[in-house]
């Protein structure tokens, strides 16, 4: 650089040296030294969005039979808001470990006013919102150069508003409640440098904020108990105050055949109904199956620059499941408790990413499929009977990740990568016909699930790994 410098002075003053003899010299100011190892300590600031999803349990007696109708509430809708934090980081024999103090709050419309109960003269209506939340949370992850892979836990607050409506002719009465509820958060993600001092993150977070118990001011006075639990999926914009700077790094390179496996959880909404027109009884509802999902997936990226061009199709298990929704009164002589899971599914999605030195941030979507499965167990007029459906139905998928490299303590080479991604999955809606006792009935269900899940990929095509 000094050489650089010197040489342009030079060429400088012997083409004008008129004009160089009347200027005072120019003061030399070095140039800041490039940082070699990347550094999470420090303070910064960011703004996130994202979308949330609750799984909300209601049990509500409200015949005061001693067996309550059991259902979800799923508040689903997106969000917005901001974020501050501080990181201190250190070596250790894992590498370098980041610790890290975090407060964030956002304002949303997560809703859901769907499920009502109609039985001959009588309709019962709910309704949840969470309209705003917030979290403080310490953080720990392990740091590879400028990418951090994180856990966070702490502490969690929201704002529940609960509301409940009964018909019965000319009667009618409602139930509300509005109340700020405070709990326990925790979750992970992966943030990485966009270059300079931003980074950008993508991140999961599962909010319990408590169980409350009522006593309902409806028509017949009954205890309503819920179980607020909410599903966080979020991308991230931070600043880093008086980050330094650092050398940049070239694209790695993507192009090229890779293979992997996966890890995750899934929770669903899946807008479900039951209907026995000659009671008549029409009951609205969601059910909501949620456990984890592993399974295997295969890709081909193409490479411009820094873009990044793919198709990836993939395969899982999953343990999601919904056993504990209870309908048609639920008492010992009428009911319906449903078991409803999803026992696989897959997807064949395009990607569209780019790459900021080894991290390639994507975008992705396509065509999803998987297999649906209902069991029903009714009783009614003294007959019990089971139905079971399963269909395998295809619909349509889309989200975003984060892939970087992943080394494990040194023991794996350059070839070896590792991606955090969120994916919406609709698999559309299917409608069955059955017996309820000797009346004829109608089961629907409309799938869609959330997906949050980590991956592991061995590309045939070495990438090139920045090394700090």
């Amino acid at each position: 650089m000094k050489k650089y410098l010197l040489a342009t002075a030079l060429v400088g003053l012997g083409s004008a040296p008129t004009i160089a003899a009347d200027l005072a010299a120019r003061p030399y100011t070095k140039a800041p030294a490039l940082a070699a190892v990347y550094d999470w300590t420090g303070f910064y600031i960011g703004v996130n969005a994202g979308v949330g999803i609750g799984r909300d349990r209601f049990q509500h007696d409200w015949l005061n039979s001693g067996s309550p109708y059991s259902f979800y509430a799923s508040p689903q809708g997106g969000f917005g808001g901001g974020q501050i934090g501080y990181n201190w980081q250190t070596g250790s024999v894992l590498g370098p470990i980041v610790f890290g103090v975090e407060a964030d709050i956002q304002g949303g419309d997560l809703s859901d006013d769907r499920t009502r109960f109609v039985n001959g003269p009588i309709t019962t209506s709910y309704s949840q919102k969470l309209d705003w939340f917030g979290t403080a949370r310490g953080r720990v992850g392990i740091a590879n150069g400028p990418v951090l892979s994180y856990v966070t836990a702490g502490y969690a607050f929201g704002n529940v508003k609960t509301n409940a409506t009964q018909v019965i002719g000319p009667l009618a009465s409602s139930f509300s409640t509005d109340r700020t509820q405070s709990g326990w958060v925790f979750g992970s993600g992966v943030e990485a440098s966009l270059g300079g001092n931003w980074t950008g993150k993508i991140e999961y977070l599962y909010l319990n904020l408590g169980n409350k118990t009522d006593i309902s001011t409806l028509l017949a006075t009954a205890p309503i108990n819920t179980e607020i639990r909410e599903n966080i999926f979020r991308v991230g914009l931070n600043y880093r105050i008086g980050g330094k700077a650092y050398a940049p790094v070239a694209a790695a390179n993507w192009a090229g055949f890779y293979l992997g496996g996966n890890f995750g959880s899934g929770t669903g909404r899946d807008r479900s109904s039951l209907s026995i027109p000659a009671v008549p009884i029409v009951e609205s509802f969601n059910l909501a199956p949620d456990g984890l999902n592993g399974g295997v997936q295969a890709g081909y990226n193409w490479q411009a620059a820094n873009w990044v061009f793919g198709l990836e199709a993939d395969i899982q298990g999953s343990t999601q499941k919904d056993n504990k929704t209870c309908i048609l009164t639920c008492t010992a002589g009428l009911f319906a408790a449903y078991d409803a899971t999803l026992p696989w599914f897959g997807t064949v999605r395009g990607r569209v990413g780019y790459s900021v030195g080894s991290t390639l941030f994507y975008a992705t979507g396509g065509l999803a499929y998987g297999n649906i499965k209902t069991k029903i167990n009714t009783f009614a007029t003294g007959v019990p009977v089971t139905q079971s459906f399963s269909h395998t139905n295809a619909g349509w998928t889309a989200g975003a990740g984060i892939e970087t490299p992943f080394t494990l303590l040194g023991l794996l080479g350059p070839n070896w990568t590792t991606k955090t991604e969120y994916l919406y999955v609709d698999l559309g809606s299917n409608s069955d016909n059955f017996i309820v006792g000797a009346t004829p009935a109608t089961a629907t269900r409309s799938v869609t699930e959330h997906v949050f899940r980590t991956g592991i990929n061995y590309h045939f095509n070495s990438p090139v790994v920045a090394k700090y």
